[in-house]
């Protein structure tokens, strides 16, 4: 594409590039593409996480609870302590008129609204992630990302400002949770082919695992941002990590390397995992490094090997093996995890833990904990699928273990608060590990295929069209649990646990087909070589 030779170096590299006298080396740029990626997409699930947190402020129902001691505590978690039993926000809520919570979600049909501007989020984020994959592959990543967060970052503040100017008409908070919905999709495709084009395949599990905490990390974060400001108002909680959102856009557009030729080094899926052809010692490969870049990332060679490369078709994508069933996995997978995101923190200020109700804020600090456990999950689930080199046997086994992970939290997390606590991270455990791990290393491996030649143009489509048909189900799941939750808690678990088991499912082939292989059964090379065959002739054509 013509618009790669106008493709620049970030303007805040150039700056420590003048200030160094010298550029960095490729695996300091590796370090900073990780922590910037990773910092990214933390912000794009902050600013996901206000709607859960404000639920019980906007539909709260307070007959449901027994007077409880007023109690304000001024230093919120992880400063203080998690469970409280009544923070200020549940004062006001009981002294006030704000008890009446916020039209129109304070009606009988309160949480059946709500879960409707959830699913118009996830829908428009779904629907956006196909076209914003295609977008990712074609248009220069660190600007695409750039203003993909500055706008979500606008609108999620937009949908907070309705506290300010009073706005109770439905269509609004609808209408703002759909533009903010659109602006996110061009988060993970992003991300993740940025993090494609930095790192080669040897232990990608594992690094991905790793990386991927940043969705934990940006639930717990944004569930403390959006706790920590309800106080002062529910519009806050929306504002406050509306406005690290944008932040973080400023963040990637000065800082962030999409492609290692913006900063002199040739493209790593066309060198064999390797930047730069060994020398005969350290000084003159440094030398070399630092010549190559003397044209501020804008040579001749680097905008020619952008130009070079041709973006991937959607139909193209789904051809490659394995890209169908991992996508449909990840529709359930995704269904059950952002339940979680999206409800837990109403359902922990509905039910009573140790025969005692906790308080809004306490709810939303203590769901971060599900997210402790996804960190974990991520992690492990990453290591184990590098040591085994098997995928999808992996995040089948993590899908089998959830089911009894959430039955037995369901009906014994009301036990203690420190059972609640335990219960909880290992649900998180095992709901979130194979989420991470087909969101991330399979993502990622599938769209640097050996079928494509080493054309890493197809990482923002493949993971567009996983994550996309994922977050169908991230629609489908909150929307459900709006309705089944007037039948009670117990009919949401069970549509969680038939989630997890078609998520398992669906990947059965692809287990059955690594066992074979671990067993002999089946020779690798020449098992997909004719796939690999068909494959290239259909790009051909």
């Amino acid at each position: 594409m013509a618009m790669g030779s106008k493709r620049k170096t970030p303007p805040g590299i150039l700056l420590l590039r003048r200030v160094r006298g010298r550029n960095w080396s490729p695996k300091t740029f590796r370090y900073a593409i990780l922590l910037i990626t990773f910092i990214a997409y933390a912000c794009y699930h902050a600013s996901r996480k206000p709607s859960s947190i404000v639920k019980s402020v906007l539909h709260p129902e307070p007959s449901t609870k027994p007077p409880q001691q007023e109690h304000i505590n001024m230093r919120p978690w992880p400063l203080g302590n998690v469970f409280v039993k009544e923070e200020e926000t549940d004062v006001l809520l009981r002294r006030g008129s704000a008890n009446k919570g916020w039209e129109p979600f304070n009606g009988k049909g309160g949480t059946s609204r709500l879960g409707e501007i959830d699913v118009a989020f996830l829908a428009c984020y779904s629907i956006g992630m196909y076209v914003a994959g295609h977008l990712g592959d074609s248009l220069d990543l660190r600007l695409f990302l750039t203003w993909g967060m500055i706008g979500s970052g606008f609108f999620v503040g937009l949908f907070g400002m309705g506290y300010f100017w009073n706005i109770h008409a439905f269509w609004f908070f609808l209408v703002m949770q759909m533009a903010a919905g659109l602006f996110q999709a061009t988060g993970w495709p992003s991300v993740v082919a940025v993090v494609g084009n930095w790192f080669g395949k040897r232990k990608r599990g594992l690094i991905m695992g790793i990386w991927n905490a940043h969705t934990s990390v940006g639930n717990i974060c944004g569930s403390l941002i959006a706790a920590g400001v309800l106080q002062y108002g529910w519009g806050w909680s929306f504002i406050a990590p509306g406005l690290v959102m944008s932040l973080g856009g400023v963040l990637v557009y000065l800082f962030l390397a999409a492609y290692p030729e913006d900063v002199g080094f040739p493209d790593i899926n066309s060198n064999s995992g390797k930047f730069i052809k060994r020398r005969r010692d350290i000084e003159e490969e440094e030398e070399v490094e630092e010549v190559d870049v003397e044209d501020e990332g804008e040579s001749s060679g680097s905008g020619q090997g952008y130009e070079n490369k041709r973006s991937v078709g959607l139909l193209q994508a789904c051809m490659i093996p394995g890209v169908i069933p991992f996508a449909m996995c990840l529709f359930f997978s995704k269904l059950v995890a952002y339940t979680f995101l999206y409800w837990l923190p109403f359902y922990l200020s509905q039910t009573t833990i140790g025969g005692e109700y906790m308080s809004v804020k306490t709810a939303g600090n203590l769901s971060t904990l599900f997210d402790v456990g996804g960190i974990v999950g991520g992690i492990l689930a990453g290591y184990i699928s590098d040591k085994f080199k098997a995928r999808a046997t992996t995040a089948a086994t993590f899908m089998y273990a959830a089911i009894p992970a959430m039955l037995v939290y369901h009906s014994y997390g009301g036990v203690s608060q420190t059972v609640n606590v335990v219960l909880m991270m290992v649900a998180g455990l095992f709901v979130n590990g194979p989420y991470a791990l087909i969101t991330t290393a399979v993502s990622a491996d599938l769209g640097t295929h050996k079928s494509l030649q080493g054309d890493s143009r197809a990482l923002a489509t493949v993971t567009a069209i996983i994550d996309g048909t994922g977050s169908a189900g991230a629609a489908l799941g909150p929307l459900l649990t709006g309705f089944l939750s007037t039948l009670g808690w117990e009919a949401v678990f069970y549509m969680l646990v038939v989630g997890a088991l078609c998520a398992g499912l669906l990947l059965t082939r692809l287990v059955i087909a690594e066992i074979r292989e671990k067993l002999g059964y089946v020779d690798e090379g020449n098992a997909h070589q004719i796939i690999y065959c068909v494959f290239e002739e259909t790009l051909m054509i």
